[in-house]
């Protein structure tokens, strides 16, 4: 290896060994880990020691890390989840842009910024941080709450003119109209374009490609990573942004039953792009830029945080949306986004500002992206002690939050003669029955039953939360895997009943808290329709199921029928 490669490999490595180190220290200090990959361009990067610079492989590395982030924000992204709240999240996201850029233009021009200079600044610093805010709501499992699609469809408009913003200044002069209307067509035309195919192929190509990949779990994490890369490739060739590729690679797999499974397989290897991105971020700052205008920055944090924060409550608020999903929605969308370096960065080549503009917008994006982790981690806390204050606005005639794809429903983990003829069974005391099934050959079978689907592994966490396993009436397992079925158990807060291949495993099982743990036999219909018609007399419930384990403890169990393996053991 030549020398300008051992130091790109060793620049990486301290990089990685830093943020490893420090996201460690963050965990123990139940810290939020962003805040330790931003901390950690600042501890080896040219505001600490000095000791990394963002290379060509660490920028590489962190440029796909935020590629592969909108990735997994495209896979949570159903258009049947979305449909109903496009248009306010129009009005949201235009009103925003429009009154932000005049807000932010009006504070720049108190603080003693040229109009030019404060028009660059207000374009900079009006796109939300997309990275930041989708990490974090995917920490706390609420992209899929009201709030948070509202707030990531605000960010998808966002990053739409995030791209054509880029383009306008990529032309070099803002003098020539005509130079600049053929490039933001451009922009639009090549987006539109790789739209439609993520659409076709989605349709026509993904289904067919992703049955024959299932069966392998590593073939399918396989599939995933070069899907993802396909459409990054694509957007990098059309000169488009690394962000709007991944995103639309995402959400052509977020229409299909395998999306679910295969975030989970591919998280870890996106979770270390991601880290790395993070972490490249203060690499980029350099100290004399960040003090050039340092009282600015600060004061300008402050004052476009409180209008801002009246800025997207008011538009919230006008949407019709209810006083708690307006709070929460609005200050995940206050801190300056990592973006305005990006585009600083591009006006300084072009010489539209200084490089103390840039320092400026560093600083702010520096200030505002730590703490703003801290406030959407816990904006349910906030939102207790402004309720207060807030409870005169509210109304009666709100967009109600979509509820939960499975209610008052069962779940059943595991697909077989056995499972689907206890389906029928469970039919009569609930409103819908959902598989979690992880075998390809059963995706077609299921996709077209009128119950509830859910592919993917039980032991992800995600899979269960899709299935709404936590709030079913009934779970009922076949997995042989005791670690799968202990983490069911857990989940589960109705009537559970798992299986279990040895008396040791049962009684970890039972004292777990499942409900009838059947061992080597398997539960009859007719059993379980007795146990499901004492659902409303939990007394009757606990003693029949006392009389089960009992005859299950001392070897009785109905021998004539043995259980039908299901899925879930991969």
């Amino acid at each position: 290896m030549s020398l300008g490669g051992i130091a790109l490999a060793t620049d990486f490595a301290l990089l990685v060994v830093a943020a490893t180190i420090l996201s460690y220290l963050a965990r123990l200090t139940k810290q939020p880990t962003i805040v330790a990959y931003v901390l950690t361009g600042v501890v080896v990067g040219p505001i600490g020691l000095a000791i990394v610079t963002e290379d060509q492989l660490i920028e590489i590395v962190s440029e796909l890390g935020l590629g592969f982030l909108l990735f997994l924000l495209g896979i949570e992204m159903r258009f049947s989840s979305i449909r109903e709240i496009a248009r306010p999240v129009g009005a949201i996201a235009v009103g925003q842009a429009i009154l932000q850029a005049v807000a932010s233009t009006a504070v720049a021009l108190l603080l003693g910024f040229t109009l030019f200079q404060s028009l660059m600044i207000a374009l900079a610093t009006t796109f939300g941080a997309t990275p930041i805010i989708v990490k974090v709501l995917g920490d706390k499992d609420d992209l899929k709450s009201l709030y948070g699609k509202v707030d990531v469809g605000v960010l998808i408009f966002q990053d739409i003119y995030l791209v054509m913003a880029l383009a306008i200044l990529a032309v070099g002069t803002v003098d020539d109209a005509a130079e600049v209307a053929a490039s933001i067509g451009r922009v639009l035309l090549l987006m539109g374009a790789i739209g439609v195919a993520a659409y076709l192929a989605s349709r026509y190509l993904l289904p067919t490609l992703l049955r024959a990949s299932a069966e392998n779990k590593s073939t399918l994490f396989t599939v995933g990573i070069a899907w993802a890369f396909l459409f990054i490739f694509a957007a990098e060739t059309l000169e488009l942004s690394v962000e709007i590729g991944a995103f639309l690679a995402g959400l052509a797999l977020a229409q299909l039953p395998y999306s679910t499974e295969l975030k989970e397989r591919m998280r870890p290897a996106t979770n270390f792009f991601i880290a790395v991105f993070f972490a490249s971020i203060a690499l980029q700052m350099e100290v004399d830029q960040l003090l050039a205008h340092w009282q600015e920055a600060v004061i300008a944090s402050v004052l476009l945080l409180a209008i801002n924060s009246v800025i997207v409550f008011s538009l919230f608020y006008s949407q019709r949306f209810d006083v708690e999903t307006s709070f929460l929605g609005t200050i995940s969308m206050l801190q300056v986004s990592e973006f305005s370096l990006v585009l600083g960065a591009l006006a300084v080549d072009q010489g539209f500002i200084e490089e103390g503009i840039l320092g400026f917008l560093s600083l702010m994006a520096l200030i505002t992206m730590p703490i703003s982790t801290y406030y959407v981690l816990y904006n349910r806390q906030l939102y207790r002690y402004v309720r207060p204050y807030l409870e005169a606005l509210e109304r009666e005639d709100t967009i109600e939050a979509s509820p939960v794809e499975y209610d008052d429903h069962a779940v059943i983990v595991g697909y077989s003669r056995l499972t689907s003829e206890l389906a029928e069974v469970l039919e009569a005391h609930v409103e819908e029955v959902v598989f979690v099934e992880d075998r390809a050959e059963h995706v077609e079978e299921l996709t077209e039953s009128d119950h509830g689907f859910v592919f993917g592994n039980a032991r992800h966490g995600d899979v269960r939360a899709e299935a709404n396993l936590s709030g079913a009436e009934v779970v009922v397992s076949v997995t042989e895997r005791s670690d799968v079925a202990l983490r069911i158990v857990e989940d589960a807060e109705g009537l559970t009943i798992v299986t279990a291949t040895t008396e040791e495993e049962a009684t970890i099982l039972r004292e777990s808290g499942a409900d009838y743990v059947v061992l080597e036999h398997g539960l009859v219909g007719a059993e379980l329709d007795s146990l499901l018609s004492r659902l409303d007399d939990r007394e009757a419930l606990e003693r029949r199921l006392e009389e089960l384990n009992d005859r299950a403890r001392n070897g009785s169990q109905r021998p004539e029928l043995a259980t039908t393996r299901g899925g879930t053991d991969g």
